[in-house]
């Protein structure tokens, strides 16, 4: 990370401008957890100065918004990079004011949309345009948005990178939805010869049937029937065995096989659950490619002998596998294989995940493919960290910071730096609280963490330097959804990782 602009203590004029400074004793800062004082200007909403102490608050001009929050921590905001917020066409499922509301309550200060499950998707500008339309004066934190490769739109890339879109992603394996389907081979070469002198980033769902495959397939927006089925439909063990970790490693060599044609370009697999990807990934960056790679809250909290018959809560693809799995991606993020971690939130209607508690029969194979985790992210990564003797600093590193950096927000957003914005969360890391509907502000209240007791909780979330939520007071309904959009183009390709 690049070191604070300034760590001494300036003195502030007296007619200087009133302040807001928020201190704690803990405080994530680039490298380092430490004490420090943070000065924000409310005017501009960006941290004017760090100071590495406490001063009190005669320290500051009348009229400072002052708070100590010693011993909690104060973290940057999180950056989400992987949401799906639906909306328009599929309201029902999630929207941008739900959605965001629930990104706030987590301390998630930016998100960044996918191009699906909306209708129409983000393949092209004027799609893009409609989708800013429906966000407008609806979004609680600030939102970015992915465009879409699908087959046929490669003259529509580059023009939804000149309309701001943070990269791109594409599905290998059919999405589930009719509207955004797979790209082939050949497409896909079509796609990275227009975008590779573009300053973007293109992602792949890296799911692809090997030319041999015993698997069922997976259709779960039309319900198809698996084909041969190796167990009972409801049991867990049959939907996992019909994703085997063959269909990730095989995407994934299928991806590298274009790095060639435009070794400029950075190329991210999205949601990597399987351990048999890594040793490939480490192969791929060790020869230079250009290739990165993400994991969810539930692929490193979650494990697959843990799931009951029916509980279709923790259906999604690519699967939550063994927890010997599990083990093996943690070990990647902390060696750093595996470089940022996010919600992947794929919302739906309690009815399409066929839940046996909602008159469903518990069938993974029909039930829709998705974990709503938004606003949960955080307790849900720190209370599994915990047993790992993983630090907050590393838990930022991998939320806030190399997320903002894969979506080319550096300079703004996921660090706690002089002249960036004052996106802020209040942690209290010895918390503790039972995740009940309460603490769902997504749309549909339905995700594998219901019951589940988590340590850590986000007490506050300020966005650009104004406090949206706390947890004595809500939501500031008078500030209301403040959020912006990040549409600015990006102008650089993005570093590596």
């Amino acid at each position: 990370m690049a070191p604070l602009l300034d760590t001494s203590i300036v003195p502030v004029p007296p007619a200087a401008a009133p302040l807001t400074v928020l201190c704690s004793t803990r405080v994530i800062l680039p490298g380092v957890e430490t004490l420090a004082s943070i000065l924000i200007s409310p005017t501009t909403g960006k941290i004017t100065n760090i100071i590495r102490s406490i001063p009190g608050p005669s320290a500051f001009p009348p009229g400072t918004i002052y708070h100590d929050y010693s011993p909690k921590v104060i973290m940057p905001g999180l950056v989400d990079a992987h949401v799906h917020l639906n909306e328009p066409g599929r309201t029902e499922w999630e929207g941008f004011e739900t959605g965001t509301r629930a990104a706030a309550f987590g301390g998630v200060t930016t998100i960044v949309d996918m191009p699906l499950n909306a209708i129409p998707p983000t393949t092209t500008v004027e799609n893009l345009d409609l989708k800013v339309k429906a966000a407008e004066g609806q979004c609680w934190v600030d939102v970015g948005f992915y465009g879409g490769v699908i087959p046929g739109n490669e003259e529509d890339l580059v023009p939804l990178v000149k309309a701001g879109v943070r990269g791109f992603k594409c599905f290998l394996i059919e999405s589930g939805v009719e509207e955004f389907p797979a790209v082939n081979m050949k497409g896909l070469v079509k796609a990275v010869e227009k975008l590779k002198d573009s300053p973007t980033i293109l992602m792949f769902h890296a799911e692809m049937l090997p030319p041999l495959s015993m698997s069922v397939g997976d259709n779960v927006r039309h319900g198809d029937p698996p084909l041969a089925p190796a167990g009972p439909l409801d049991a867990y063990s049959t939907f996992l065995a019909s994703r085997p970790p063959a269909f990730e490693t095989y995407a994934i060599e299928e991806i590298l096989s274009l790095a060639d044609i435009a070794p400029s370009l950075q190329l991210h697999i999205v949601h990597l659950s399987a351990k048999e990807g890594i040793p490939i990934v480490r192969a791929a960056q060790e020869a230079g490619v250009k290739l990165s790679a993400e994991t969810c809250f539930h692929y490193l909290t979650l494990a697959a002998e843990d799931i009951e018959n029916g509980d279709t809560r923790h259906k999604c693809c690519p699967p939550i596998r063994e927890g010997s799995n599990r083990d093996d991606l943690w070990d990647a993020l902390k060696e750093g294989l595996i470089e940022t971690v996010v919600s992947d939130h794929s919302p739906c209607t309690a009815g399409l995940k066929a839940l046996k508690e909602n008159s469903g029969d518990g069938d993974f194979f029909r039930a829709w493919g998705g974990i709503s985790t938004v606003g949960l992210g955080l307790s849900v990564l720190w209370t599994e960290g915990c047993k790992r003797g993983v630090s907050l600093e590393e838990i930022s590193l991998w939320t806030s910071y190399k997320t903002a950096k894969q979506v080319g927000l550096l300079g703004r957003k996921g660090c706690l730096e002089v002249g960036w914005d004052a996106d802020i969360l209040v942690f209290d890391p010895e918390a503790k609280f039972t995740v009940t509907s309460t603490d769902m502000h997504f749309k549909n209240k339905v995700t594998p963490y219901e019951n589940k007791t988590l340590t850590g909780k986000v007490c506050e979330t300020w966005l650009r330097g104004r406090q949206i939520y706390s947890v004595g007071g809500g939501f500031d309904e008078k500030i209301g959804a403040s959020g912006v959009m990040l549409l600015e183009p990006r102008v650089h390709p993005i570093q590596a990782l």
